[in-house]
């Protein structure tokens, strides 16, 4: 019996410019891509009917003519390398999304500990969220509304970063400390937890923040921290901002609400961190 040669794949064509033109499987691949917004090999491979070796040569081919961005076990669309929060996001505030996020939040929190709280309306939500019943509870905090909010609660002390007062800024909620003399208390502490806010939190290039002089003591405050958990409302996810704040190989976890879009929550941890919806 004659053996039936094997069914050869075919190959990108070349169009007059020399540029490769993308061949059908490529097409269905991103389009994929465009609906989903993640893309998972095992699930190509069914859907395609190719073995899951060539679908990550697809995606490798791809990633190299920058159409797409491999992850672990697939891949997410290619984003800019930075760019603000779109305008009709500024304008939501979040605030239901805030004060369940630092709930959660604040029931991580256990009697004796000492805990960093950066400065922001989630943390501050978080900070009035505290059981009333917690004992030698140390918050040490760049927020002066922060300080405020806790200075009658019972079983916390406050620890005031000191600094200089932000007096600009899209949030005037928020009084923070920064810099110059912002680092210094920081640097004696020895924390269980640092809790942070954040501008962005994109699965490429972690967290980031709009303030550059913000972002120097977030990072003061993740080196004073065993533990670090980060705060954000689903609109941010997938946002990049001007000063990094920390990569996920720096956070312990990340705290955000049900409102973040299940892609977007698997390329999070695709990326390699912990994701808590409240």
């Amino acid at each position: 019996m004659k053996k039936r040669k094997p069914m050869m794949e075919p190959t990108p064509i070349n169009d007059d410019a020399g540029n490769q033109t993308l061949i059908p499987r490529h097409e269905r691949i991103l389009e994929a891509l465009r609906r989903d917004r993640v893309v998972e090999v095992n699930k190509l491979s069914a859907a395609l009917g190719v073995s899951a070796v060539t679908i990550r040569s697809d995606l490798d081919t791809l990633e190299r003519r920058q159409l797409l961005r491999r992850i672990r076990g697939g891949a997410m669309p290619v984003r800019p390398a930075r760019f603000e929060r779109p305008l009709d996001l500024l304008s939501q505030n979040f605030e239901v999304e805030k004060e369940r996020i630092g709930a959660m939040a604040a029931r991580m929190v256990r009697d004796g500990e000492t805990v960093i709280l950066d400065a922001g309306t989630t943390t501050l939500a978080m900070a009035m969220a505290l059981a009333p019943d917690l004992r030698d509870i140390v918050v040490v905090t760049s927020c002066l509304d922060i300080a405020i909010a806790l200075d009658r609660h019972p079983g916390v002390s406050v620890v005031v970063t000191g600094g200089r007062m932000k007096n600009s800024g899209r949030n005037s909620r928020s009084h923070s400390l920064i810099p110059p003399f912002g680092t210094l208390v920081l640097q004696q502490i020895n924390a269980d937890c640092a809790y942070l806010c954040c501008a962005g939190i994109d699965a490429e290039r972690g967290f980031t923040n709009s303030n550059f002089e913000e972002a120097e003591i977030k990072h003061a405050m993740i080196a004073s921290a065993r533990r670090v958990v980060m705060l954000g409302d689903h609109g941010k996810i997938g946002h990049v901002a001007g000063a990094r704040i920390a990569g996920f190989d720096e956070v312990t976890l990340l705290v955000t609400d049900a409102g973040a879009a299940p892609a977007d929550v698997q390329a999070l941890e695709s990326a390699g961190v912990e994701v808590l919806l409240a």
